[in-house]
């Protein structure tokens, strides 16, 4: 499977995060701000963003001296036994608290073995998910989270993809003609969130941005009922500014 991603906001954070944290756990015994600016040739400002980001995930600490070793969140990920757990809960403490801070349900999707899936999800008692009434993996070209991610994907990829998934109408405003769909999702600049305004479920808008490292190709989602709908966009650009923690997560 080819991929035609470029690399978003979220990303650059995140390697710039790497940067910070690799050049942290080469100093053990601390390093100072002043010499990760300098080590890591990131200006001042942008350092203070990426240490505060790093301190409240938990991955860098200071001690009395003010200078920074590595954290208890990156040991627990960086050690091999009871990793994969140690990721998930990671991810799940960083998708509550986005689903807090855009008020509303937040959902992270992969694209794996040529299928959608929803790894994990946020919602809670007023931002409840989305009711899947026909599966995801179907109506891939009927939400958010599938147009994000096939419009990861290469032309080729996407072509299998629906040549596997019939385009049912799901509502009167689902796009059904593989042409047309296939334009949209060559024209979607990669930094703009993919929306979904009712083609899924009457009732409920969606927005995704992607979130792809490597070659596995990722997204993070959010659904608001369609009378919050006048929220989504300035939701979407919560969701994609606040993104890099989960891409970091996913690196590491």
């Amino acid at each position: 499977m080819a991929l035609k991603h470029e690399p978003t906001a979220p990303y650059h954070s995140a390697q710039d995060a790497l940067r910070v944290l690799e050049t942290v756990a080469r100093h053990s015994t601390g390093v100072t701000d002043t010499e990760l600016a300098r080590l890591t040739g990131l200006t001042p400002e942008r350092l203070t963003t990426l240490l505060r980001m790093l301190r409240r995930e938990g991955y860098v600490e200071q001690i009395t001296d003010g200078a920074y070793v590595t954290g208890d969140a990156l040991t627990r990920l960086g050690s091999a036994q009871g990793r994969e757990q140690a990721l998930r809960d990671k991810l799940q403490r960083t998708l509550d608290r986005l689903r807090d801070s855009v008020g509303a349900a937040v959902y992270l999707s992969r694209y794996v073995d040529g299928e959608v899936k929803i790894a994990q999800y946020a919602d809670g008692p007023t931002t409840p998910v989305v009711n899947e009434w026909v599966d995801f993996r179907y109506s891939a070209h009927a939400t958010a989270i599938g147009k994000s991610l096939l419009g990861q994907l290469d032309h080729n990829s996407r072509r299998d993809h629906l040549s596997r998934h019939k385009l049912a109408r799901l509502t009167s405003r689902t796009i059904t003609s593989d042409r047309l769909l296939l334009s949209r999702l060559e024209s979607q600049p990669p930094t703009v969130p993919h929306l979904d305004l009712q083609e899924y479920a009457v009732g409920t808008v969606c927005a995704a941005v992607p979130i792809s490292a490597g070659s596995a190709v990722g997204c993070l989602a959010l659904s608001l009922p369609v009378g919050d709908a006048h929220r989504l966009r300035q939701a979407a650009d919560t969701l994609n500014r606040n993104a890099a923690p989960v891409l970091l997560s996913l690196a590491i």
